[in-house]
């Protein structure tokens, strides 16, 4: 069964693992100095925040695969979607994975993987936290084809 995956850069991590600590009730499956990331079955979601993009908020979205088929089948799905995809295998963040990843019309980037191993060090590396973020790489965005009138979303609407 695949597993949602979101991916957020904090500037705090403690004071980040403690909020999400008490939001989801349960600790951090992973921690290290840079990272926390908590797998949950209520809501099945692969959910980890790191200190390493330089930026704050959304990283990345993804669909965790639990094994070679189901990583298949999502990248048979990305590549329908109609985005670059890219292939990938190696050391991301504190695993080694197989994914693709691929990009939304608005720039999310989405990562489909399934993990292999757990690594003691990020990407194999002693580098400093602000040496690399996550392993996203760059994908180009899609070209939007439908003319579509932004909307907006505030908080307290109702409409998200």
């Amino acid at each position: 069964m695949k597993r949602m995956h979101i991916h957020l850069g904090v500037t705090h991590l403690e004071q980040s693992v403690t909020f999400y600590s008490n939001l989801f009730g349960a600790q951090p499956s992973v921690l290290h100095a840079d990272y926390a990331k908590w797998m949950l079955d209520d809501p099945r979601v692969n959910f980890a925040i790191s200190t390493r993009s330089g930026k704050v908020g959304l990283d990345h979205l993804g669909i965790q695969a639990e094994d070679a088929l189901e990583l298949a089948e999502l990248e048979s799905r990305a590549k329908a979607a109609g985005a670059p995809v890219i292939e990938e295998s190696g050391a991301c963040c504190y695993m080694e994975s197989d994914k693709y990843w691929t990009v939304d019309p608005t720039g999310i980037p989405w990562e489909q993987f399934h993990s292999l191993n757990a690594i003691p060090t990020f990407n194999h590396s002693e580098a400093s936290a602000s040496d690399n973020a996550c392993c996203a790489p760059k994908v180009e965005k899609p070209r939007v084809t439908a003319n579509r009138k932004p909307t907006s979303c505030t908080p307290g609407s109702g409409c998200c």
